[in-house]
């Protein structure tokens, strides 16, 4: 009986890439402690990063915003509680939707251009002709990435905050006739320094996922164009699979714990 090799199953390659997405995590860590940075391209990856991702995520943010107003605000007024909508809105920004969908948009975004570029490079040999040039691929190509994301997220998700919550105020104010001054105090009211960090701890380690992933899956790209179209579109899934998986660990180490915001009644 003439033997057959089984070829390797696409969940098998997932894993294998995966598992190499965190080596190469640990190689990143290692070489920034060593200072081994390259600004220009630093530079050149986080313009290309924030400004040119502004639009997609306001736009984004404000109908966030608005869609979770209408969603919340008739129930709260129904209980006699409208003096929450700014606050309950504000604080669902703030912890879970601006970091995450931040996250998502820049993943289906950045993340794809990262493995589509690099996976590029590796079936045209690009990647080989660093190496003789005695040029290490994580500090030319892999860093600057990690560390454009990790920087421009948090202010990406900051301005999706804003924009989020208001478009949420427009809605409350021209459609449920709650007072701009009442919306504005119920934000502050529920809003603490505490969540803002735990935004911003959020928003960087999802940009050092994202980039982390893209430039894995494009260094362990194989199979010409299709081997690039794969990688991209895995890439993609792979790093939104990472963003909820890390949200909820995350959540948990940041959030847990009883609440100690208090919801003031209208008279």
């Amino acid at each position: 009986m003439t033997g057959k090799i089984k070829p390797t199953s696409s969940v098998e390659q997932w894993i294998e890439r995966s598992i190499a997405a965190v080596f190469l995590g640990g190689q990143v860590i290692v070489h920034i402690f060593n200072a081994k940075i390259h600004r220009r391209n630093t530079l050149d990856q986080m313009a290309a990063v924030g400004p040119e991702s502004i639009t997609i995520a306001l736009v984004t943010a404000a109908f966030v915003g608005m869609v979770f107003t209408i969603q919340v605000a008739r129930e709260f007024i129904y209980f006699g509680a409208e003096t929450a909508v700014g606050g309950v809105l504000a604080l669902a920004l703030t912890r879970e939707l601006a970091p995450v969908l931040t996250a998502v948009v820049i993943a289906g975004r950045v993340g794809s251009a990262f493995a589509a570029e690099i996976g590029t490079m590796r079936v045209t040999e690009q990647i080989d002709a660093l190496y003789m040039l005695r040029t290490d691929p994580i500090d030319y190509l892999v860093i600057p990435r990690v560390l454009a994301c990790a920087f421009m997220l948090p202010i990406l998700t900051v301005m999706f905050l804003i924009t989020g919550t208001i478009g949420g105020m427009a809605i409350a104010v021209n459609l449920y006739d709650i007072p701009q001054s009442v919306f504005l105090d119920s934000v502050r009211n529920f809003i603490e320094v505490s969540d803002l960090l735990g935004a911003v701890i959020k928003s960087v380690v999802f940009g050092m996922a994202i980039a982390i992933i893209g430039c894995s899956w494009g260094l362990t790209t194989t199979g010409g164009a299709k081997g690039v179209g794969q990688s991209t579109t895995t890439a993609v899934v792979t790093a939104m699979l990472a963003i909820f998986t890390l949200n909820f660990f995350l959540s948990w180490l940041i959030f847990q714990g009883t609440g100690t915001v208090t919801v003031a009644h209208a008279p």
